[in-house]
């Protein structure tokens, strides 16, 4: 019988908080079941294993993120859009930072279609329709702005950033400043 409380949006809520304090790696039913006072098999009548954990983790905070983006890029175009769009993942990754890692966890093709995967997709083809991209450049331009804004905060959590001058504020804006006049000089359709 389940313990009164303990549900699967519980347990997924609680791996997410979890995942923010020790890490989205150390995050484990193990660890959640300790917190929550019970045995770990008590846990798998809610999620699976720790595959399954994982991927409730990395699906709620896909959809927390859309949710944040959106909010972030509603009535704007342009840069104005793109620096929206780029302080919501850097702001988002900065205060969840397990949470961020999860928003990368592999997911099979059933859960990515379920996810809000296609939302971030989605958001990142509406902000370049303000540069009127054509394709093939509009989908190179999803990719380069989903690297740089994932390979830029992942860099500044570890600290890459902190050894030198500039501070790493100046350098984010700076390479806002140069994706958008690189977005601007791409074939438009």
């Amino acid at each position: 019988m389940a313990r009164v409380g303990l549900t699967t949006g519980t347990l997924i809520r609680a791996g997410a908080e979890t995942a923010d304090e020790i890490g989205f790696e150390r995050t484990t039913p193990t660890e959640l079941a300790r917190r929550f006072g019970v045995r770990t098999a008590s846990l798998y009548s809610h999620v699976r294993n720790a595959h399954d954990l994982k991927t409730g983790i990395a699906l709620f905070a896909l959809e927390e993120l859309a949710d944040l983006v959106s909010d972030a890029v509603a009535g704007r175009s342009g840069k104005d859009a793109l620096t929206a769009f780029a302080n919501a993942y850097r702001d988002y990754a900065r205060r969840h930072p397990g949470r961020f890692t999860a928003t990368q966890f592999p997911l099979d093709a059933e859960a990515a279609a379920a996810g809000a995967g296609a939302r971030h997709a989605q958001m990142s083809r509406a902000v370049l329709r303000g540069y009127g991209l054509a394709e093939p450049h509009q989908t190179h331009a999803v990719r380069l702005l989903g690297s740089v804004f994932t390979g830029y905060v992942t860099l500044e959590s570890v600290g890459g950033f902190s050894h030198s001058a500039p501070d790493s504020q100046e350098s984010w804006t700076e390479i806002l400043n140069g994706l958008d006049a690189l977005l601007r000089t791409w074939p438009t359709g």
